[in-house]
């Protein structure tokens, strides 16, 4: 049996690359001075979150989805709001960061099956 997710990666990363544009157009719309920014806003919530649904359908785990949805998203946020609207980050959201990608690699690591985990059939056991 294949492992249906690697399909489901495509999706992911643009779930995740919907959902940081439309965090950064709520900086971009200051409030309701521009307006046309909360447009792309909810177009971009909508269809991250319909991407994230076609994830699911996909056969990636909730957990391992939403979690790498949420946590690049705000590592992308974090560093994009740095680059594009100057907002600082300190020695500890640096920290952060760090701690973020590597829970991130624990739970994506830690959701694929181990060799010696498998699940041994009665027929693969007899003598």
């Amino acid at each position: 049996m294949t492992d249906p997710r690697p399909s489901a990666w495509p999706p992911l990363l643009l779930a995740i690359a919907l959902e940081v544009g439309a965090t950064l157009s709520l900086r971009a719309a200051e409030g309701f001075a521009h307006p046309l920014w909360l447009i792309v806003v909810v177009i971009g919530y909508t269809s991250s979150l319909l991407l994230l649904s076609v994830v699911l359908d996909r056969g990636m785990p909730v957990g391992v989805a939403y979690g790498i949805w949420s946590a690049i998203g705000v590592v992308l946020t974090a560093v994009l709001g740095t680059v594009l609207f100057g907002e600082l980050l300190g020695t500890v959201q640096i920290v952060g960061i760090g701690v973020i990608v590597v829970g991130v690699l624990l739970v994506e690591l830690g959701s694929h099956p181990r060799a010696d985990r498998d699940v041994v059939t009665p027929t693969e056991a007899a003598p």
